[in-house]
């Protein structure tokens, strides 16, 4: 023991440790671990954030090919919905612009606050059910949404 009435010894190299100074080291070390780990924690949901980052309509309508076979997540109000056999198509408006959203789970109704994620795709075609059904003009716009997952915030 020393003066201070810590125990203290020698290592091989001649250098003299404290249980003090051992104990401040694995505090440092214990704190250096969590700062890397938030550090890496931020990261990590960074990176899946900007994957599938949630923007607005107008930005998809105003540059398509930035967009086109890319994730994107959309928040709005459904504005019109359309449904056959548990397939169909909504029109989701964000005050910032309306864009055709193709489901294959069925549609929300009109009203319904949606965020709804997928992928950006032009010239879709409704192939032979485009024929059988009147649908409105609108939806053989060259550019929809393909849902791949949708969240209601009612």
């Amino acid at each position: 023991m020393n003066s201070r009435g810590c125990i203290s010894w020698q290592s091989s190299n001649g250098a003299a440790a404290t249980t003090e100074s051992l104990i401040m080291i694995n505090t440092m070390t214990r704190a250096s671990c969590r700062r890397r780990l938030i550090v890496a924690s931020i990261a990590v949901t960074t990176l899946l954030t900007a994957a599938c980052a949630s923007t607005t309509i107008n930005r998809v309508l105003a540059d398509p090919a930035k967009y086109r076979d890319k994730d994107v997540r959309l928040s709005g109000t459904v504005a019109d919905s359309y449904s056959l056999a548990n397939r169909g198509v909504y029109k989701l408006d964000d005050e910032s612009g309306q864009i055709w959203v193709v489901s294959d789970r069925g549609v929300p109704r009109r009203g319904a606050r949606v965020t709804v994620t997928g992928r950006i795709r032009e010239g879709f075609n409704l192939g032979s059910l485009g024929d059988q059904i009147r649908l409105p003009q609108a939806i053989g716009s060259p550019l929809v949404l393909m849902e791949s997952s949708r969240d209601a915030k009612d």
